[in-house]
């Protein structure tokens, strides 16, 4: 029997067979522990962030309300780097709550996946 992270860490390797990152369209990457949530957009051809957002700093509300923050914010910082195209991550989270969230954010600000 697989424990929750064992089985998180199957499903992300499997995504990430799959999943991949360029400049012109980075991976956006999340990652979430049980206070804060965080996001990356990566490119893997050459190995580098371009950019990064996370909840740190980001007072008050739920944390859902946190994620949708995080999500425009990472929105923004993407424009500013003249990204316009990612390729979503999950990391092996369900597609629920803060997770889409944050993505529904990102989209509203601009990303498109």
């Amino acid at each position: 029997m697989t424990t929750k992270i064992e089985r998180r860490i199957k499903i992300k390797t499997r995504i990430r067979g799959k999943v991949s990152g360029t400049a012109e369209c980075p991976r956006m990457t999340v990652f979430r522990s049980n206070k804060q949530i965080y996001v990356q957009l990566i490119d893997d051809l050459a190995g580098k962030t371009i950019a990064s957002a996370s909840s740190k700093g980001i007072e008050g509300g739920a944390k859902k309300e946190i994620a949708a923050q995080v999500g425009q914010l990472i929105a923004k910082k993407a424009q500013e780097a003249g990204v316009t195209t990612v390729v979503f991550d999950r990391n092996g989270y369900l597609y629920h709550g803060r997770v889409k969230e944050l993505a529904d954010a990102a989209r509203n600000g601009g990303l498109k996946f």
